[in-house]
C-alpha cells in the first residue's frame, strides 16, 4: 500500500484474534509500533512473533475501567504518543429466537463488545485527539441492515458499539482525529479459505479488513470521521 507509519503507535485491542493478528501484521509492515493488547500473554507472544521488531505485547483486561485507565497511562508514559486504536475485541452468542434465546448472552456480549470499547476509547481519547492523525476503528456487522431473530443479542450489542463510536466521532469533529466503523458479513482467514477454496464467497478476508484499517491513515479525518463503510471481498 505504500503507507509509511514509522514513528506512529497503533494499539490493536483483541490482537490475538484472527482479525487482530492480521491487523497487527499489516500495521507493522507499514512501519508502525504496534501495541498488541489482550488478556492472554501466551497468545500475545504468538502475535509478537509475527514481527518482533515492530510488535510489542500489552496485557490488559479492557472490561475493567480502572485497569484500562492505568494501562493507557502506562502506554503513554512508555511510548509518548498513541495514534490509533483498532478495537477488534470480538464475541458471538446466539442461534435461537427471541423467546428461546438466553438473555445471559446479552450480558456476555455487552461486556465484550460494548464495555471494552467504552473503557478503551475513554482512556485513549485524549492521546488520539492530540495525534496529528488519530484514528479509532471497529469492525461491525452488515447484519444490522436486516436483523434476524436468531441474532438479536449479538446485533443489539453491535448496534450499541456503533452508536458509542458515532458519539466518539462527534467528540472528534473539526479535529484531525476520526472514529470509523467498518462492516462485514463475516470474516475468513487464509486457513479457512485453504480448507474450503470454493466457500466463503460472501465473507471478507481478514487481510482485506487489515488493509482497510491501515488505509484510514491515507484519508482525511473529515472524510472518514463518523463513516460507516462496508468492506467487501
Amino acid at each position: 500500500m505504500g503507507i509509511d507509519l514509522n514513528g506512529n503507535v497503533i494499539v490493536v485491542a483483541g490482537a490475538a484474534g484472527d482479525q487482530g493478528r492480521a491487523t497487527c501484521a499489516a500495521f507493522a509492515a507499514a512501519g508502525a509500533t504496534v501495541v498488541a493488547a489482550g488478556r492472554d500473554s501466551g497468545r500475545l507472544d504468538e502475535v509478537v512473533a509475527l514481527d518482533p521488531e515492530h510488535i510489542v505485547a500489552s496485557v490488559v483486561d479492557l472490561s475493567e475501567d480502572t485497569a484500562t485507565k492505568q494501562w493507557a497511562d502506562a502506554l503513554l508514559a512508555e511510548h509518548g504518543r498513541v495514534d490509533g486504536l483498532m478495537h477488534l475485541v470480538g464475541g458471538w452468542r446466539g442461534g435461537k429466537g427471541i423467546v428461546e434465546c438466553d438473555l445471559a448472552d446479552w450480558d456476555v456480549l455487552e461486556a465484550s463488545l460494548i464495555r471494552t470499547l467504552q473503557h478503551a476509547t475513554r482512556a485513549l481519547h485524549g492521546p488520539i485527539l492530540q495525534s496529528p492523525h488519530g484514528r479509532i476503528a471497529i469492525i461491525s456487522s452488515t447484519g444490522l441492515e436486516k436483523p434476524r431473530a436468531t441474532n438479536a443479542a449479538y446485533l443489539a450489542a453491535k448496534a450499541g458499539s456503533e452508536m458509542w463510536l458515532r458519539a466518539v466521532a462527534d467528540s472528534y469533529k473539526e479535529s484531525d482525529a476520526a472514529a470509523v466503523i467498518g462492516r462485514v458479513m463475516a470474516l475468513v482467514t487464509p486457513q479457512m479459505q485453504a480448507e474450503k477454496p470454493d466457500g466463503y464467497k460472501k465473507f471478507t478476508p481478514v487481510e482485506k479488513v487489515a488493509e482497510w484499517l491501515v488505509g484510514l491513515y491515507e484519508r482525511p479525518a473529515d472524510e472518514v470521521n463518523a463513516l460507516i463503510e462496508t468492506i467487501s471481498r
